[in-house]
């Protein structure tokens, strides 16, 4: 029975379900532009809201599109969501967004999934498995323009930078074994990056904030504004390119 879905499927389960419901909103062009993005989001939240709530009721939930549900301060299980990543890529057509569901456990995270539902994948933090290929010589970069500090990374590790829509699939390039690296500095918040990192780890790549410390998610104030994901045969590297002007 669904109730009895272990944290991993049961995250495994929303991601793929939110996404089905996205590509349903998309469904023969009817509704386009920014109607799109807000129906997206909207229908998402709904139905992932009543999912978590139905079926771990003690759990508290942080979500971009919904108020949190239940004391995130007094409670250890933490469900750190965003139903639709990427909204402009998704009210635009393109297939780099996301659905991130990640649980955290006193500010780590324990289970995670990303789905990219575009393309038909869903990463799971119980079943991903390192990029095996060689490295690439190439980063994830925003389409809309870099930060100095991913420009910088670029430049002083010869890495080329390849334009990726949301954060989503910008980190999913690099579990995949797409591009080396994903460095961002523009801020973002908990739920823009915590299902990706998690998936990440489990992946084996490095995460961490820019500074080299480790990313803690719950906080009081959810704004996470750096972090990056690569693979740990560059971190050294990486971070130490990164102390140059951080």
């Amino acid at each position: 029975m669904i109730s009895r879905l272990s944290d991993a499927d049961l995250a495994a389960h929303i991601a793929e379900g939110a996404g089905q419901i996205l590509l349903g909103v998309r469904h023969g062009d009817l509704l386009t532009g920014r109607h799109l993005g807000d129906i997206g989001d909207a229908m998402a939240q709904a139905w992932i809201a009543n999912v978590v709530v139905r079926h771990r009721p003690h759990d508290a939930v942080l979500s971009e599109e919904g108020a949190d549900i239940g004391d995130r301060s007094t409670t250890d299980r933490v469900w750190i969501i965003d139903p639709l990543d990427g909204t402009r890529e998704f009210a635009a057509g393109s297939a780099d967004w996301a659905v991130h569901v990640a649980l955290t456990h006193d500010g780590e995270v324990t289970d995670a999934a990303v789905a990219l539902p575009a393309v038909g994948e869903v990463f799971r933090s119980d079943t991903v498995v390192p990029p095996d290929g060689p490295l690439t010589g190439r980063m994830a970069a925003s389409r809309y323009g870099g930060s100095y500090e991913s420009a910088w990374v670029s430049r002083r590790l010869s890495l080329g930078m390849v334009g990726i829509g949301s954060a989503g699939a910008k980190a999913m390039a690099v579990v995949r074994g797409d591009v080396d690296a994903y460095v961002h500095a523009g801020g973002q918040y908990e739920w823009d990056n915590c299902a990706p990192v998690g998936v990440a780890q489990a992946a084996g790549l490095h995460c961490s904030r820019l500074d080299g410390t480790p990313i803690v998610y719950n906080r009081p104030q959810p704004y996470m504004p750096d972090f990056v994901i690569c693979r740990k045969e560059i971190r050294d590297d990486l971070l130490g390119v990164i102390d140059e002007i951080w």
